[in-house]
């Protein structure tokens, strides 16, 4: 791989300074909910990114956005577990230790790589255990008797909980690829639940975010917060006894410890109590299928990610497909030129994510269509080098339609297998409550759904009929949780969270490796920005581009808004020079690790 530095003279130490007073997220960018953004993390300076190393291990690693999660997985491989068994054992950690986040009460996407074994040939997979709409769910249901869309209806009650599937999940996955046993894979996690861990300044600082929340209810208020009533602070530890119970339960007795009995009945009566609509039928009709992942090239590799209902692997691969031909490495990081013609791909292929993907048990997605070399090329022909096309003028491409929160983890082991996870509650704790004493948060992912046509939801995501509420749908996810092979063997395993911004850190973590030269820390360090169609503007974090470009690319008609930060990359990278591995913990998340043997 190339060195980056070269690169870096295309942005200068001043931009650092310029932008380093970026306006907060919820005052500069109401296209992206406070509350389903990551905890913000400071600017870094262009010589901080230059000296960025990764974790570099020979045989196996894990990357996760909390440190004892990650230890938990190294462990398991040590043990002699693959890489199912680590990100089933990482999941449930998450759940305890990285509880904004982590979850057993949402769902997510897991992406899987088999390396060849045993006479059988390699194999890609993808798990779906996004959460669903309950069944007696309507298209309508967030809006008044005269169809405007109530605000917070979908975000902070009970009618915004879907159907969790993280148990469902990660239980499948282990049945289906694991070789040990669930007790094996859930001690640790019950054990941290119930004797508890102590808290640093990075778990701290995302509890701190829904603080007022947590007081509002008693239940939730006796575990995440002090007993006078105040918040957590570094040192303290954290003990979830309810929690425990909850997960005990689980690996007595697997799915049903979750979908039936207590739990289950737990999580129907606090909904019923609170307006919401969930049943047992919904809990028990719950499944987590396996399908094929999406596929695509980029510059020598193969792309493997997430299909429908992700919207992920097509965007992700539209994006990568349009900036394909031009000379990203020679343009640089942070130049006029490669920003400019990456936000241009952006705004193209959101519009046709916007219109035309959904879940695939309700509408007929386009997937072949939308990922013809043709299309994607006819897509990229209509960039104008010299300007910003305005996303008034851009529609869904293939004609008229037919039809952030969240934590990702990323896990290679000793034979080559490769595990890459995107789950979530949709905002940091999702509705901020707690069923009972289930001990977890509930999520409120039917925000994702359109709760009306054409009006955003809390990611500022315009979209339409093909994504509407239905009785057992799954919403449509920006989760991208992607593999990148070459000759058939792991090169790189990313992915994040941030809602619609998934998409472009997923992107750009690849970008910053196979076009600017950057090592995986570098790359996850890296300041982002992304464009999503509508709204017309592209959110940028301090420190990407200097004043000279940003005034040359306003000049061509881009407009920016400064947002402190957003994502969590946790990614790992199969160094073609040295054959390590390269683990990186994202910057904008201290409490995260990388970590292997």
């Amino acid at each position: 791989m190339r060195s980056f530095l070269p690169t870096l003279l295309a942005v200068s130490l001043a931009s650092v300074a310029s932008c380093a007073l970026a306006q907060d997220a919820t005052k500069s960018t109401p296209q992206i909910s406070a509350r389903a953004l990551d905890a913000t993390a400071p600017p870094t300076t262009l010589e901080a990114l230059s000296k960025a190393m990764p974790v570099t291990a020979e045989h196996a690693m894990v990357v996760s956005a909390q440190h004892l999660a990650t230890q938990i997985g190294v462990q398991v491989l040590k043990d002699g577990g693959n890489a199912v068994d680590a990100a089933v054992a990482v999941g449930y950690a998450l759940a305890v230790v990285h509880p904004c986040c982590g979850n057993i009460g949402g769902g997510g996407f897991m992406v899987v790589h088999l390396a060849a074994a045993d006479g059988k040939p390699a194999r890609n997979l993808f798990l779906d255990f996004r959460e669903k709409a309950p069944l007696a769910a309507t298209p309508t249901m967030f809006q008044d008797a005269d169809g405007n869309v109530v605000k917070g209806r979908s975000t902070d009650t009970y009618l915004g909980v879907g159907v969790p599937g993280t148990v469902m999940g990660l239980e499948t996955a282990r049945t289906t690829y694991g070789t040990l046993s669930r007790k094996q894979l859930m001690r640790p996690a019950i054990e941290l639940a119930r004797k508890g861990y102590v808290l640093q300044e990075g778990d701290v600082k995302i509890m701190h975010s829904r603080v007022e929340d947590f007081a509002k209810s008693p239940n939730v208020a006796r575990i995440f917060l002090k007993a006078d009533g105040q918040p957590y602070a570094p040192g303290d530890r954290l003990v979830q006894t309810q929690l425990a119970d909850t997960l005990e339960r689980i690996e007595k007795q697997g799915t049903k410890g979750f979908y039936a009995d207590k739990t289950a009945k737990s999580l129907v009566a606090a909904s019923q109590a609170n307006g919401g609509i969930m049943t047992l039928q919904d809990l028990a009709q719950y499944t987590a299928p396996w399908s094929t992942p999406i596929n695509c090239s980029y510059r020598g590799y193969q792309v493997v990610s997430a299909p429908p209902p992700s919207s992920g692997g097509v965007t992700l691969c539209q994006i990568l497909g349009m900036v394909q031909p031009y000379p990203l490495s020679r343009w640089g990081y942070g130049s006029a030129k490669a920003v400019h013609h990456i936000v241009e791909a952006e705004r193209r292929a959101f519009a046709d994510r916007n219109t035309y993907l959904g879940d695939p048990a309700f509408v007929t997605n386009p997937i072949e269509r939308m990922l013809d070399p043709a299309h994607v090329a006819q897509m990229g022909s209509t960039i104008d080098p010299d300007k910003a096309t305005p996303s008034s003028e851009i529609k869904g491409s293939l004609g008229p339609d037919e039809g952030t929160h969240t934590t990702h983890y990323s896990v290679v082991d000793a034979q080559g297998n490769a595990v890459s996870v995107t789950y979530t509650i949709n905002y940091l704790f999702g509705i901020g409550q707690i069923a009972g004493d289930t001990g977890f948060f509930l999520n409120n992912e039917m925000d994702d759904f359109t709760s009306k046509p054409g009006v955003p939801n809390s990611f500022g995501l315009v979209q339409g009929k093909t994504n509407q509420i239905e009785p057992g749908k799954r919403p449509l996810s920006s989760m991208t949780p992607t593999i990148l092979l070459k000759d058939g063997q792991v090169a790189m395993v990313t992915g994040s969270p941030g809602g619609s911004t998934i998409i472009s850190t997923t992107m750009e973590s690849i970008v910053n490796v196979f076009d600017f030269g950057m090592n995986m820390q570098q790359s996850v360090n890296a300041p982002r920005f992304h464009n999503q169609w509508l709204p017309d503007v592209t959110a940028v974090e301090p420190g990407l581009l200097s004043p000279d470009v940003r005034q040359q690319l306003e000049g061509m008609g881009h407009s920016f808004r400064d947002v402190q930060s957003w994502g969590a990359d946790e990614a790992i990278l199969r160094n073609p020079k040295t054959g390590l591995l390269e683990g990186a913990n994202d910057r904008r998340r201290p409490a995260g690790l990388a970590a292997g043997y």
